[in-house]
């Protein structure tokens, strides 16, 4: 928190998941430095993409979350502004909307010396919790899935322009694809509310930007999981990659319902997809990779996935495809 701003506070509340009994959310307390996620002005652009990466965290303070039935849950932020709640609590889905969605409210405990609150220190967050006539739920990649990111480009300079000169106002998601997660949600009775989970290797510096771009752009409302700042540089490569490890967190959680992995050729889905089909067997009931512009990239998944039968696999040039294959399959109406 710097001292020599007058930035009011805020709590940003990550979309996330639970069960019936497991509340689990996470967030992070921050100055408002009052980012436009709509301008379309090239210096606002590049000075709300300063902002939003030298932002000014509230470490160590206390947290109020409250149910809507009043349960009351107490935590603190840690030394970069997060949270973290992971919590046993009885009967979470009386509370949820017809579409699996718990809305609960995160507050400062404290008044914080001469700082004003936004919102009246009242923060919406909201928790997935799948409803029981989900027949699947649907894992997706971001950069290159549904969103031209520019992962594989020389230097990743298409990466360094779309993320800093770019607003989510103006971004636009790769052709069909909010019509095809829309159809998965739906499901082959157009009425099922698949749950999504949206999983990135973006920090948490960018949930408002993807979170914008995702809403601003039909997408179902689904749990997004991004990485700390910190990760981005860690070398322990005995751990597995980050994304890796929210998919795998998800298939535990729901143990009996089965999903649908959405990625891209750019870097390692496939891999990644293909060791969870091992580790998971039975639980994943398609694999869908989008091509990229670059042909070697395809190529290496088309020699991959060569005579593999684990699972339907299908590398899609286009949405098309892949909404003819989901049919075929009695996934979507």
């Amino acid at each position: 928190m710097s001292i020599f701003t007058n930035d009011p506070l805020q709590i940003i509340v990550f979309q996330s998941y639970g069960t019936e009994n497991h509340f689990y959310a996470r967030g992070r307390a921050l100055e408002d430095e009052k980012i436009t996620l709509e301008s379309r002005n090239i210096f606002k652009i590049l000075l709300n993409s300063w902002k939003r990466f030298e932002s000014d965290e509230i470490k160590n303070c206390n947290l109020v979350v409250t149910l809507p039935n009043q349960h009351q849950i107490k935590t603190k932020t840690d030394k970069n502004g997060y949270f973290i709640i992971d919590e046993k609590v009885e009967n979470l889905s009386n509370l949820t909307t017809p579409d699996g969605w718990l809305h609960y409210q995160v507050s400062y405990a404290n008044e914080i010396a001469n700082k004003k609150i936004n919102k009246n220190n009242c923060f919406q967050g909201a928790l997935l919790i799948p409803p029981k006539n989900a027949n699947f739920g649907v894992i997706s990649d971001i950069d290159d899935t549904i969103l031209h990111t520019g992962v594989v480009s020389l230097l990743k300079w298409r990466l360094i322009v779309n993320t800093f000169f770019k607003s989510p106002f103006t971004r636009k998601a790769l052709k069909g694809t909010s019509h095809f997660y829309s159809l998965l949600h739906a499901g082959i009775s157009k009425k099922n509310t698949n749950p999504f989970f949206y999983v990135s290797h973006s920090p948490w510096n960018m949930y408002r930007y993807l979170e914008y771009f995702l809403s601003k752009n039909n997408f179902p409302k689904g749990a997004i999981l991004l990485r700390a700042m910190s990760s981005l540089f860690s070398k322990n490569r005995k751990e597995k990659p980050q994304k890796q490890q929210e998919i795998i967190n998800i298939l535990n959680t729901y143990k009996t319902l089965p999903f649908i992995l959405i990625g891209d050729a750019g870097e390692h889905d496939t891999e990644i997809y293909m060791q969870t089909v091992t580790q998971f067997p039975n639980r994943i009931k398609a694999i869908y990779v989008r091509s990229v512009t670059k042909e070697k990239n395809n190529l290496r998944i088309q020699n991959l996935v060569k005579n593999y039968t684990d699972t339907l696999f299908l590398l899609v040039k286009n949405s098309d495809e892949a909404i003819a294959h989901a049919k075929k399959n009695k996934f979507i109406a």
